[in-house]
Parts: C-alpha cells; sequence; structure tokens
C-alpha cells in the first residue's frame, strides 16, 4: 500500500456488540489521547480488548473524531451517496448477524489531528508505504477495520486508497 490513508477500527466482544472498544474508557485508563506501546484499548465494560505492540509510523493517530456518516457528508457539501466508516461498519456487523444502535467512537489508526491551540487541526496521514501498527488481541473479538473514503476533508491527501491487514492466529501448542 503507498500510505497516507487513514482506517476507522472497531472492536465488539464476540458476539456481543453492547460491549465494544471504547476511547473514552482508554483515555481514562491510559490518561492519554492514544495509548503507548503496551498499553491496552479498554471496553466500554473497562475490560482490555486490544494491546498496542507495535507502531513504526510516525506516531500520528487519533481517538476523538467520529466516523464519517451521511450526514457528515451533507456537512460538507456532498450530494447524493458518499460511502461512510459508520456504513462500512454497520455492513461488517450485518455479515456476522449483527447490529449496533450506534456507531461506537473508532480508533482513527494514521489520522492526523493535532490540538493547537485548543482546537482541532484536520491534516493529511504521514504515514508512507510499509508503516504498520500491531495490535494483539486480548479476548475473542469482532475486529472491523474501515479504510476511510473522506476525500472532503484532507486527512487521506485528498485521494482515499486501500490498506492492508494481517492477521496472524495464535500459535498452536
Amino acid at each position: 500500500m503507498r500510505g497516507g490513508q487513514v482506517a476507522d477500527l472497531f472492536a465488539f466482544a464476540d458476539g456481543d456488540p453492547s460491549e465494544y472498544l471504547s476511547a473514552s474508557h482508554t483515555r481514562a485508563r491510559t490518561n492519554r489521547l492514544f495509548p503507548a506501546i503496551g498499553e491496552a484499548f479498554i471496553s466500554n465494560r473497562r475490560r482490555g480488548m486490544l494491546e498496542l505492540v507495535a507502531d513504526d509510523s510516525p506516531g500520528a493517530h487519533d481517538m476523538l473524531i467520529a466516523a464519517c456518516d451521511a450526514e457528515r457528508y451533507r456537512e460538507l457539501g456532498a450530494e447524493g451517496w458518499h460511502a461512510s466508516c459508520a456504513e462500512n461498519l454497520a455492513h461488517a456487523l450485518a455479515a456476522h448477524g449483527l447490529r449496533s444502535p450506534f456507531v461506537p467512537q473508532p480508533v482513527n489508526v494514521f489520522m492526523n489531528i493535532p490540538v493547537v491551540d485548543r482546537r482541532l487541526e484536520w491534516h493529511p496521514a504521514t504515514t508512507k508505504a510499509g508503516d504498520s501498527l500491531t495490535l494483539r488481541a486480548l479476548a475473542d473479538l469482532l475486529v472491523v477495520v474501515s479504510a476511510c473514503p473522506q476525500d472532503l476533508v484532507d486527512i487521506n491527501g485528498g485521494d482515499p486508497t486501500s490498506l492492508a491487514i494481517e492477521l496472524q492466529g495464535a500459535p498452536i501448542p
């Protein structure tokens, strides 16, 4: 992949969309805007879901901005249908016979949203081809990753692209 692409990451307890990765609970546990290596992303029930194992990207990630959705695109002037991370999440859950009554706050991997003078700024992702984030599941989870289709705000450099995802299973004893 060529880099510069943001991903919205969601995680749910396996088979139970009422327990989900919670950005606010994670911030409260870690006292950071984004966990450090070795720290966990926490569920709304305060259980560890994913551990941040490694990050060889420039390290810009976000847990403040909501997933893009149809209303956000209308606010930005889009006419008609536009792909969104909220819709991608709904489709992924439906494929597993699940649904969530709301869209949880995603972990916006590679999203570059600095806080400057107490205001959020929207900058292009700073990743390059081959940059990666490594997470370890701490429980049985359904993880959904959406390559964010945002092309009206410059977070993807105006040109959303694909992402590579590699899953590794637990070693067999």
